[in-house]
């Protein structure tokens, strides 16, 4: 059986980046992904961005998923986009809470993401497939590891369809998420997120703000290349293949890439795992 895959992109801020974009998609298209997921902004601040490039992606034929977080919006402004995206045809939505923009306070009329899978529920019924967030190595806000557990099983019960990881790179930080969420009787099912590596400084300054750990072997095999940049890139793609080829031996559902808007680490990985056509 064929694993699924998916892949996240973020809107372009230019009109050089978004051809940039088209074309790396079309190479991702390939890979014969069930979605492309497009990023949200802190507190709806890339939505024309996040609309726009979600629209483009439909109009070429694919399917699209829009993320959309809840904190620093209203009722309304949310009623909005889901009509917008009810009129654009899609049938997929990654509802998350998103996070305040810097300097303001208030969070708005939503304070969580269950509230928005509620909310996204009550407004469109069956209309949207809602997938949600999940933290093997629990949410960086999170008090302790049971409230973030508790946190997930309420964005199930609200009517999310199923989950994508935050990155990781400890398999078993995974399976142990899983297994604690199955015994609290939550059977949706959980996609990992996968990050692949180009540049190590880069993936050190985005895990330090996410909470991702990134394994001490791993740190001090990427730190002993210094700015040999062939040797990181070929480290990590042999680190993220294995970790890949692991997870879908243990039976996970699907994949689903952060691909920073590159097409080369995504396909390459693939096509070590036999999932390229």
């Amino acid at each position: 059986m064929s694993t699924e895959i998916s892949i996240e992109f973020f809107p372009p801020t230019t009109a050089e980046g978004a051809e940039k974009l088209r074309i790396t998609r079309d190479k991702l298209a390939a890979l014969r992904p069930s979605f492309f997921s497009v990023t949200y902004g802190a507190g709806g601040s890339t939505r024309e961005r996040t609309f726009t490039t979600v629209q483009e992606i439909a109009a070429a034929g694919f399917a699209a998923a829009p993320h959309l977080s809840c904190v620093g919006s209203t009722r309304n402004s949310i009623r909005e986009i889901l009509q917008e995206y009810t009129e654009a045809g899609i049938g997929r939505i990654v509802a998350l809470r998103g996070d305040l923009p810097s300097g303001v306070v208030d969070p708005g009329e939503f304070r969580y993401a269950n509230e928005l899978v509620e909310f996204i529920r009550a407004e469109t019924g069956d209309r949207f497939h809602i997938e949600v967030a999940a933290y093997p190595e629990w949410h960086p806000q999170a008090r302790s590891p049971q409230d973030d557990l508790a946190a997930f099983k309420r964005k199930a019960e609200a009517g999310a369809n199923s989950a994508i990881t935050q990155y990781f790179y400890n398999v078993d930080a995974y399976l142990n998420f899983v297994d604690a969420v199955r015994k609290l009787g939550v059977d949706i099912p959980i996609v990992p997120g996968i990050m692949p590596i180009g540049s190590f400084s880069k993936l050190a300054r985005f895990s330090d703000a996410c909470g991702a750990e990134i394994p001490r072997w791993m740190r001090k095999t990427f730190e002993s290349y210094g700015d040999d940049t062939d040797s990181i890139r070929a480290f990590g793609l042999d680190v993220v293949t294995r970790l890949c080829e692991k997870l879908i031996a243990e039976g996970a559902p699907g994949l689903h890439f952060y691909s920073m808007n590159m097409a080369g680490p995504t396909t390459e990985i693939c096509r070590r795992l036999g999932l390229a056509a």
